[in-house]
């Protein structure tokens, strides 16, 4: 991944059987559920995850995914999934890798956009709301 990020958090997963297609690899729809996973872990370390955005009165719909597949997981594999904060003056733009844990190798790439929206007028806001701020340790721009 290049850039810089704000934040980051990673979780480990393993897969369940469960989460396989017919190839016995990972079904690819499951790694949108990887993401979120992560998503939701480095949002919770800011303080600011999905009930606390809800109190402060603000939707954060996904409007954007993007996954990209170089080498499929399989049943039992041990995954590292890093969730990193790269974009968040006018919406959050969150960056995923999926790695094998025990090698290191890169299995699953992608992103997600998500912007805030007002959740009395359902109006979306074209420049994060300060509570985002506050939750960053950073001023507003």
């Amino acid at each position: 991944m290049t850039g810089r990020a704000l934040r980051a958090h990673e979780v480990e997963i393993t897969v369940p059987f469960h989460d396989l297609d017919p190839m016995d690899v990972v079904w690819h729809g499951r790694y949108v559920g990887y993401f979120e996973v992560a998503r939701c872990a480095l949002l919770e370390s800011i303080g600011y995850d999905y009930p606390a955005m809800r109190a402060s009165g603000y939707a954060w719909p996904v409007i954007e995914l993007n996954l990209r597949f170089a080498r499929p997981a399989r049943y039992g594999q041990r995954l590292r999934v890093r969730a990193e904060l790269v974009e968040w003056e006018h919406r959050l733009r969150i960056r995923f890798e999926v790695r094998d844990a025990a090698s290191g190798e890169r299995l699953t790439r992608g992103h997600s956009v998500q912007v805030a929206v007002d959740v009395r007028t359902g109006a979306m806001c074209w420049r994060s709301p300060e509570v985002l701020f506050e939750r960053l340790g950073l001023a507003p721009p």
